[in-house]
């Protein structure tokens, strides 16, 4: 039997489920996920392996109309996901009709690749109301296939997954079968601590914030991790350390517990805050933390 590979790019507006699909179609929690707007900052790589096929999921950040430089570079991800995709999954939710950037939009029109338009949040919506949808976006993307999908209640996940290994070519595989991403494993020590922080601060400050992890020493039975949390000011970093370091510790607890699930071993978790002035305006800063090239 033919050996199939290829990428398969999801790209979409900010909180439409993305990162829900790709966690899971890979069955690993690789994307962090949060209410909140902007919680994908990366280009993430989800691999799926079988004996014939090969399947590179790329979760992207939701596309925005960037207002500083971090925003340009979440934006560069999403169109380096446009040119090399195979197969482009273009997410939307139940009530969304259009994206917030047109010329994305555009681009996904005259797309030559095969596009999947996935309809999700359909366990809120009723009958009615989804056929209007799927006529909306039947009209505005003719060629796209339209898959209503919960990605939350894993509803049709299976068939769409189906579908994309019909539609990847025939080719060996880019990456190790063994292998589930392409990012190291202080990456995702980094989002796991920024979910939290999401989760457990309000308004700028978790968009304040980036977690560099300076050190990971694995031993036979726990992995021991230093990890510093930059803001831009020094009323954000009392923030986030809070009173007699609460906010901090409450943060850390949380991180060390889904840590120990990811890695299946005990973790010792050390988190400091440092005030890093401007970073998501600073092009060497931003490079410094992954996001320019």
């Amino acid at each position: 039997m033919a050996h199939k590979a290829g990428f398969v790019n999801i790209i979409g507006n900010p909180n439409v489920g993305k990162s829900t699909l790709m966690n899971a179609f890979v069955g690993e929690k690789l994307s962090i996920i949060t209410s909140k707007a902007q919680t994908t900052r990366h280009r993430i790589l989800g691999i799926v392996n079988g004996d014939d096929f090969q399947v590179i999921l790329s979760d992207t950040p939701g596309i925005i109309k960037p207002a500083y430089a971090l925003q340009s570079s979440m934006m560069d991800f999403v169109k380096s996901a446009l040119e090399d995709a195979d197969v482009l999954l273009y997410m939307v939710e139940i009530g969304e009709k259009a994206l917030k950037d047109e010329d994305f939009f555009k681009k996904i029109q005259n797309s030559k690749i095969p596009v999947l338009l996935l309809l999700n949040k359909i366990d809120t919506a009723d009958q009615q109301l989804l056929e209007e949808q799927v006529q909306h976006w039947q009209e505005l993307l003719p060629k796209a296939e339209i898959h209503p999908i919960s990605a939350l209640e894993n509803f049709n996940v299976k068939e769409v997954f189906e579908r994309i290994l019909e539609l990847l070519p025939e080719g060996p595989p880019y990456f190790p079968k063994d292998q589930l991403t392409d990012k190291p494993e202080r990456f995702f020590v980094n989002e796991t601590i920024r979910e939290k922080i999401l989760l457990n601060y309000k308004k700028e400050i978790p968009y304040a914030v980036e977690v560099e992890t300076e050190e990971f020493l694995e031993d036979k039975d726990i992995i021991r991790i230093r990890s510093v949390i930059m803001v831009e000011r020094d009323t954000q970093k009392g923030i986030i350390i809070g009173h007699k370091g609460n906010a901090l510790k409450k943060v850390g607890v949380e991180a060390r517990k889904d840590l120990e699930k990811f890695f299946d071993k005990q973790v010792h978790i050390e988190l400091f805050v440092k005030v890093n002035k401007n970073w998501r305006s600073n092009s060497r800063q931003l490079r410094r933390f992954g996001y320019n090239n």
